[in-house]
């Protein structure tokens, strides 16, 4: 059975990357390896990681497009699902998040926003879409 089990974002620091979700988003850690290049998130059935770009480079040899929050973000976003969209992008913004996108609610309903983390990655912050 193939299951999607973690996403790792490439960053400068495991520790501060780590630190911010915890305080942006009240994730707890749950894994940081002795040397501080790789740790791991509690967030539910998927885990969010953090790898140093020094590790993510000697992984691999053709390197990589780093992220950079002065350029525009990659082309994917991670989501997180939360009942109150505002107070959760409140949170971010005040652990070091930038807004790239308030607030807004959808054609069918889901209420949505966007920031980017300290690394310059994107993170949609949204309520559960309703299905049925």
């Amino acid at each position: 059975m193939i299951q999607f089990r973690y996403t790792i974002l490439y960053v400068e620091d495991v520790n501060a990357a780590l630190s911010f979700y915890e305080q942006a988003f009240k994730f707890t850690k749950k894994f940081i390896s002795p040397d501080n290049m790789y740790g791991e998130l509690n967030t539910g059935e998927t885990t969010l990681s953090v790898a140093s770009k020094t590790l993510a480079k000697s992984n691999l040899k053709n390197g990589f497009i780093e992220s950079d929050i002065h350029n525009k973000p990659f082309a994917i976003e991670i989501g997180f699902t939360t009942d109150n969209v505002e107070a959760t992008v409140n949170g971010a913004v005040d652990a070091g998040a930038t807004i790239v996108e308030y607030p807004k609610t959808t054609s069918w309903g889901q209420v949505i926003a966007y920031v980017r983390d300290p690394d310059g990655f994107l993170i949609e912050i949204c309520t559960p879409v309703v299905t049925g």
